[in-house]
């Protein structure tokens, strides 16, 4: 488990060893998300970087709007 301190101007580092696993950049964004107590940060993605994700994917048996109940 890995603490920061917030700084008086409201910013928070990243410790390194988490950086590097997740391969964050300087300049990278991210969104936050809020639950209950919790706060969850998650990268920015840009459309480009969704390309090829569903290469392989089985369409077969896919329902439409009208076969749901």
């Amino acid at each position: 488990m890995y603490t920061a301190t917030i700084s008086s101007k409201f910013q928070i580092s990243v410790p390194k060893k988490i950086r590097d696993v997740l391969h964050i950049k300087p300049g990278q964004q991210f969104i936050f998300i809020v639950k209950g107590d919790c706060l969850e940060l998650v990268p920015k993605r840009d459309i480009h970087d969704l390309k090829g994700i569903m290469i392989g994917a089985n369409t077969k048996n896919i329902r439409d709007r009208g076969e749901r109940i």
